[in-house]
């Protein structure tokens, strides 16, 4: 799979940010010490900045171009990069709020991966995780459909994998971790101006696995066969725009 696109994935930076927003307003006390997981461009350790300003943050990503981003955009805060599947034990027992936004759908393993981040907090700290929960939406319906389709399975050998788990999961996880746990879901319904727009959204996360099977001109023809199914699944709204639903689940774990 090819790198992350920072240019791309900031095209939403709005609705992309919110759910750190919504996340880190959850949090209490006065943490000195911050980790952000899967930063990305930096939106959301800037999320976290504003909420502690007088906390010590660290935003961690393993994409090289996503960490160019956060530092040009962020010369104040400290990045770094890290792979979660790499040796965590510098940052073991570290951390007051160990923070994650929209990263560990990437990760597999979740029931060995959640228990490693677990580990970096210490007595009382908070594990703050944000994962998107949206593979039943019609838009992953119809982009697996299509790959799948006789006209591009063979152009598209690799498929994306989801790695989230369901909600019940989750919950036997947490508990296996500590009785201070709290879980809970949002639908975000973003209101897209077209059907252009979530493609554009996708084409930076969701679609990522596919185009980089596909050289320019067969991807231009796969996200038209794309666009054509989400017209139907998408129906406008008088005023011309689109409900764009997206759920996200969260979870804020506290360590004894």
């Amino acid at each position: 799979m090819s790198d992350w696109d920072s240019k791309q994935y900031l095209k939403f930076k709005a609705q992309r940010t919110q759910p750190s927003i919504d996340l880190a307003a959850r949090l209490d006390g006065s943490p000195n010490e911050i980790i952000d997981l899967g930063c990305g461009p930096g939106n959301s350790t800037r999320v976290l900045k504003n909420r502690f300003p007088n906390a010590h943050i660290i935003g961690a990503d393993n994409s090289e171009n996503m960490i160019a981003k956060a530092r040009e955009d962020n010369p104040d805060l400290e990045f770094t990069l890290l792979d979660l599947n790499g040796d965590l034990s510098a940052y073991y027992g570290r951390f007051d709020v160990v923070f994650s936004n929209a990263c560990l759908n990437w990760i597999p393993n979740h029931r060995e991966i959640i228990p490693r981040i677990f580990g970096l907090l210490r007595s009382g700290g908070a594990l703050a995780v944000q994962i998107p929960m949206n593979f039943d939406e019609p838009v992953h319906q119809i982009i697996a459909r299509i790959s799948e389709s006789e006209k591009w399975r063979d152009k598209i050998p690799e498929k994306r994998i989801f790695h989230t788990l369901k909600i019940p999961e989750y919950h036997d996880i947490l508990s296996s971790l500590t009785d201070d746990f709290e879980i809970w879901q949002t639908i975000y319904c973003h209101r897209m101006p077209s059907i252009e727009s979530i493609i554009e959204w996708y084409r930076s996360t969701g679609m990522r696995t596919y185009l980089a099977c596909l050289s320019e001109e067969d991807g231009a023809e796969f996200i038209a066969d794309v666009s054509a199914e989400l017209e139907r699944e998408y129906p406008k709204q008088k005023n011309g725009e689109i409900i764009f639903r997206f759920p996200r689940f969260f979870f804020i774990a506290t360590h004894d």
